[in-house]
């Protein structure tokens, strides 16, 4: 019995001290948050600490959700509620995503692959990026203003911010890396496993915010936007990068907020 109960507090040692390790490495990489960087990890952890994705999304989603929360609350234009709450998950995670979408975008006016990826090292933003730039947060600001109440508007962006986190992990799986250096390439693929425990993980977050219809509803619209940009990239780059999986976050993020916006309004 004694051999029994130590062997079952060693999994669960080994488990909890996995998810701190992945929720740590997970944190260091998606956000400007002082997680602590003593773990032993090697650069293709990366991949596989994806099933914390969500769990990142929730915390940055209900920081940033909660700074419009405040705004609102204050009397403040909606239009300024939400670009503030914006402001806020973008100072959270340094514009990581952001700079993701750009680099994509000015992509587009590369004439071959190479190019293409070439011009995505570059750290100069472009009209394109610009432009793609506007666009997104333009979008998600006029959905964001458009939610009458601040329980409403934290819901939308605390589920945006959950589910298009965990898409990231279906496009390092289902994807090869674009390149033979860089981030995905460092990173890896996840198992499948791990790409099902994250997605799962942000289902049920979905689940308890929006009940079962609205939530399975919008981890389509995620899926749906993440893979939209995933077979770009396949067409165009040959695979997945570093900013291929920004640009996923983004684009599954406005199709979540889009989605759940109905449901609210």
């Amino acid at each position: 019995m004694k051999n029994i109960d130590s062997n079952v507090n060693a999994m669960v040692h080994h488990i909890s001290r996995g998810w701190i390790r992945d929720i740590s490495l997970a944190g260091q990489f998606l956000t400007r948050l002082p997680f602590p960087s003593n773990l032993q990890h090697m650069p293709s952890d990366l991949a596989n600490a994806s099933r914390a994705f969500p769990l990142l999304g929730a915390l940055i989603g209900g920081l940033s959700g909660g700074v419009i929360c405040l705004a609102m609350l204050s009397g403040l234009h909606p239009l300024t509620c939400a670009f503030v709450g914006l402001i806020g998950a973008i100072a959270l995670t340094g514009g990581l995503h952001e700079d993701g979408l750009a680099d994509c975008a000015d992509s587009l006016g590369g004439n071959d692959r190479s190019r293409r990826l070439e011009i995505m090292r570059d750290s100069r933003v472009g009209a394109y990026g610009v432009l793609a730039l506007i666009f997104a947060i333009g979008l998600k600001a006029g959905i964001i203003s458009g939610l009458t109440s601040p329980g409403m508007a934290w819901s939308a962006f605390l589920t945006a911010a959950i589910l298009s986190r965990a898409v990231m992990a279906p496009c390092m799986f289902i994807l090869r890396p674009a390149r033979s250096d860089g981030l995905g390439y460092n990173a890896g693929r996840p198992r499948g496993s791990v790409v099902i425990q994250g997605l799962i993980l942000s289902l049920a977050f979905a689940v308890i915010i929006l009940g079962w219809s609205y939530a399975l509803a919008a981890m389509t619209a995620a899926l749906i936007g993440a893979l939209v940009v995933g077979w770009l990239a396949w067409r165009r780059l040959g695979g997945y990068t570093g900013d291929v999986l920004g640009a996923a976050q983004q684009v599954a993020e406005i199709a979540v907020l889009q989605l759940v916006g109905v449901f609210l309004t």
